[in-house]
């Protein structure tokens, strides 16, 4: 495991991807609504990023199973849990969810966030399988901080969802972040206090819970991307990239442009 350090001018570079990241989320969640398909939201993201200078990280992303990524965001419907492709057949109704997970290449940098949105009105059921995997995400950032250990935030994760009933998926983590998209450490959603790696300052991790309502079993579609519960309910998935600081993390991707437009609804 090889796990790099981040100068405070390299975490200034990862902050400007990342927001940028936050501003495409915000401009995606202009669009988002019944009748729109995942393919015209994967254009407006693409032309987004590349008129703020960055490069869509996904776009050809190599894929051990296949061929390389075909967009530049995934685009994951109701129980879809990660790496949905957009398409022009996937059209969103009312009552979808639909997490959009982002990564930008700025300066030599990643940026890399996820949010789940709602499409018109949700159920309260689905509203509140958002609402606790919102939360534990915030839960695992409280958790990373210098001196504290991997499995700190991990199990800050699992605890939150698991007394809400919901499910953990255990064979995809979050990871470190930097020049790479991914690099060590992983970061799972599931864990025990005091276990894993100490953290310490200038690790910069992207933390992403995923989170179904029913089993955390899952099941890989034919394109060899697309991720599903096997058993056909919601899943949810939100990400921050963060940097690890004595006392407390800082969040370097940003909700805020989506929670203006949304309000703050879970």
């Amino acid at each position: 495991m090889k796990i790099f350090l981040k100068t405070e001018d390299e975490i200034e570079l990862m902050r400007q991807a990342n927001q940028l990241v936050g501003r495409t989320l915000g401009e995606l969640a202009k669009h988002i609504k019944p009748g729109i398909t995942t393919l015209q939201l994967d254009k407006i993201a693409d032309e987004f990023i590349r008129d703020n200078g960055a490069i869509p990280t996904f776009k050809g992303f190599p894929n051990p199973y296949g061929g390389p990524f075909p967009a530049s965001i995934c685009t994951s419907v109701n129980d879809v849990v990660v790496h949905g492709v957009p398409n022009a057949e996937t059209v969103l109704k009312e009552g979808d969810i639909i997490s959009i997970d982002c990564g930008t290449l700025l300066n030599g940098f990643n940026g890399d966030s996820c949010y789940t949105f709602c499409v018109g009105e949700v159920s309260s059921e689905v509203k509140q399988l958002l609402k606790t995997t919102k939360e534990s995400l915030y839960k695992g950032i409280e958790n990373a901080v210098a001196g504290r250990h991997l499995g700190d935030i991990s199990s800050a994760v699992q605890e939150h969802c698991e007394a809400q009933k919901y499910g953990i998926v255990r064979e995809l983590t979050g990871h470190g972040i930097g020049r790479d998209m991914h690099e060590d450490p992983q970061v799972p959603n599931y864990g025990r206090r005091g276990n894993g790696i100490m953290l310490k300052a200038g690790m910069c991790i992207a933390i992403e819970p995923m989170v179904t309502m029913g089993k955390r079993d899952i099941w890989m579609d034919a394109d060899r991307w697309t991720i599903r519960t096997r058993d056909g309910k919601p899943a949810a998935h939100f990400e921050h990239t963060i940097a690890i600081r004595k006392g407390q993390a800082e969040i370097l991707s940003s909700f805020d442009e989506v929670e203006l437009l949304e309000g703050k609804i879970y």
